[in-house]
């Protein structure tokens, strides 16, 4: 019997495993580096052990360090989470080594299936559908598109989609180069791009006595640079034959490694409906929790109960209902997906029946440079996919979240959205909708009644701004008209509010007048004869404004421009704090660029972005090098445009 568990990972998988552990009445250790110190999972956790360091290489992905602090901490047992050790045939390994538990695979099967290529052979023997291979260096036009994958690791690293020939050699090269520096192995491989395929999985949970359960399938074709956002199971729109296949050949292939305990085989469903294996996941999931909702399981459970030898039932639970989850990430889907750092003033999520979730992070927290940018996975169950996605995007519409930019609007967006709605997701679905997601509306009506509360809520603030002791007093004669600035993030959209205070007091607007408002909450009504409530938290220049439609997140501005608040034109700056990783060949001051061409690639948050060039012309200023820290905002280059006239 497990008696206490070191979880070798972080944030929100750490604290679900350790709501598991607490159930069972294992104690619990976590790890954590300089960065984490004060990071939710530690707070959770009954004891805890330092890694010394920031960077996950020094730390989390310090096999070494792990188990050290499992024996110094009194641990019996190891589970690895996902990410970071999870697949790690030396770590498992060096976990059993030292006489711990290792909650995870047989190490013989994590070496099988660590290797795409590998794995994918076993597979063929196994009569698991397959993609044909592509040599890279063989390769025609007829091939294309190919997708460029690398051999190791997973998490959309090292990929690439090519579709056209002249940009192979360019593209294999870059993704060689970010495996070897995510993975440590630059083993990369071709196989066909499966244009609007949708991504489907297959749960497996075995034990060590010949029990090999197939949980049902997941849809997790929403993704964003080949990492998942929204995931659902089960999987909508497949055949009964289709799922029937899917289970067997998952179950193949966890018999053909001998697996024990949770594992996911991920395959690729192509228009025609014909599946092809990607790979198997010798660990849990992000996504898991749409399994656990609906067959009533607890995965985690499950894992400990096989490790410590117990044998699964004959059969699982039956399932019922649907379950769709996404993932909240501190991003700017806007802007190429930039990861976003800085202080979580606010993480409040509706809490009702259906819903669930898992974070690892709570309000007043920071989000910092080192690690993924996922904030929390918010689940929602219902007797149908309808009820489930509706439960869900109106959950999300209602969060509360402060701080850094996050997807949150495109994710009520897209779960509303006909090409998701109509239960037919496909991995293209970002390609050809994002633009329209991530637009604002041409009217911004709400963000500018939301602009309104803001303002009037600074005026019960400050009432000598307009003329009244307080709001709801009066004065015989009525004030002049203020005026207020904000500018609205992300999208930058400047709003210009007027408002005058009546002789009864009152707070009138263009539009609309204010019934109530105090500093923390203002009530509209519009001359359509509409009824708003807002809530509002102001921190420093930047105001929070949350109703019906969401957060709206503005910053005050001063009633002039400061003129010396300018950038040189051509400036390339640092989008977010990072890690300059590598140059543009050649790359140095009198370069010719043209527009559009990468010229600085920058790692923040295990995620590599390319910086380019704004216009065509010649680089007359570097301040970037491989291995510089920069701090966002930073200036990382200049570009001269071709047409503009040298500086006197």
């Amino acid at each position: 019997m497990i008696s206490t568990l070191l979880v070798a990972n972080r944030g929100e998988i750490a604290c679900r495993i350790f709501r598991t552990c607490r159930a069972l009445g294992i104690a619990t250790v976590a790890v954590y580096s300089d960065a984490d110190a004060d990071a939710l999972h530690v707070r959770e956790a009954d004891t805890a052990v330092r890694l010394p360091g920031a960077a996950p290489a020094d730390t989390y992905l310090r096999g070494d360090l792990v188990v050290r602090a499992a024996r110094t901490a009194g641990a019996d047992a190891v589970h690895p989470g996902y990410g970071f050790l999870s697949e790690n045939a030396g770590f498992a390994r060096a976990v059993q080594d030292a006489g711990l538990v290792w909650v995870g695979p047989p190490v013989k099967a994590i070496e099988m299936m660590a290797s795409k290529t590998r794995a994918k052979e076993l597979m063929a023997a196994a009569g698991v559908p397959l993609l044909a291979p592509v040599d890279p260096a063989q390769a025609t036009a007829g091939d294309l598109p190919l997708l460029l994958k690398a051999a190791a690791g997973g998490g959309g690293r090292g990929m690439r989609v090519v579709r056209e020939l002249g940009a192979l050699p360019g593209e294999m090269a870059a993704a060689t180069a970010e495996a070897a520096s995510a993975f440590g192995d630059g083993e990369v491989f071709a196989e066909p791009y499966v244009e609007r395929g949708r991504h489907v999985e297959v749960q497996i949970m075995a034990d060590a006595h010949g029990t090999v359960w197939a949980l049902g399938t997941r849809d997790c074709s929403l993704q964003r640079r080949h990492q998942k956002v929204i995931e659902e199971a089960p999987a909508p729109g497949l055949d009964d034959a289709l799922r029937t296949r899917l289970h067997d050949a998952a179950t193949a292939a966890a018999r053909a490694v001998g697996y024990r305990g949770a594992g996911t085989v991920e395959f690729l469903v192509a228009a025609d409906g014909r599946p092809y294996f990607l790979e198997m996941n010798t660990r849990l999931q992000v996504e898991h929790p749409v399994t656990e909702a609906v067959f009533g399981l607890d995965l985690v459970a499950l894992q400990l109960s096989v490790a410590e030898g117990e044998p699964l039932p004959t059969t699982p639970p039956t399932p019922h209902g649907h379950a769709v989850e996404a993932r909240l990430y501190a991003e700017d889907p806007a802007r190429d997906w930039q990861p976003q750092t800085g202080a979580l003033l606010t993480l409040d999520v509706p809490d009702e029946p259906g819903l669930r979730l898992d974070t690892g992070y709570t309000g007043g927290d920071t989000i910092g440079i080192h690690y993924d940018p996922m904030l929390a996975k918010v689940i929602a169950h219902a007797p149908t996919r309808a009820q489930a996605v509706r439960l869900l995007a109106r959950a999300l519409e209602r969060t509360r979240i402060h701080g850094p930019v996050t997807n949150r609007e495109l994710l009520v967006r897209s779960l509303r959205h006909p090409d998701f709605t109509g239960a037919r997701p496909d991995t293209g679905f970002y390609d050809r909708h994002l633009d329209a997601l991530t637009r604002t509306p041409g009217d911004n009506a709400d963000r500018h009644l939301a602009a309104l509360a803001a303002a009037a809520a600074h005026a019960a603030r400050h009432p000598d701004a307009v003329g009244t002791s307080r709001f709801g007093g009066w004065r015989n004669l009525p004030s002049q008209p203020q005026i207020r600035r904000y500018r609205s993030e992300p999208d930058g959209a400047e709003h210009e509010i007027a408002y005058r205070t009546t002789r009864s007091g009152a707070i009138d607007a263009p539009g609309a007048r204010i019934l109530t408002a105090t500093p923390g909450h203002v009530t509209v009504e519009t001359d359509d004869g509409v009824t708003h409530h807002f809530r509002l938290a102001t921190h420093h220049d930047r105001v929070h404004v949350d109703g019906a439609t969401g957060t709206h997140t503005f910053t005050v501005l001063p009633r002039f421009t400061d003129p010396t608040e300018r950038t040189e034109p051509g400036s390339l700056l640092a989008p977010m704090p990072g890690t300059v990783v590598r140059l543009a060949d050649g790359l140095a001051p009198g370069t010719t660029v043209r527009a559009g061409q990468p010229l600085i690639w920058l790692e923040a948050m295990k995620m590599e972005h390319r910086i380019l060039a704004p216009a065509s012309g010649t680089l007359t200023a570097l301040h970037a090098a491989p291995g510089l820290q920069v701090e966002v905002g930073a200036l990382l280059a200049v570009v001269q445009d071709a047409q503009e006239e040298p500086t006197p």
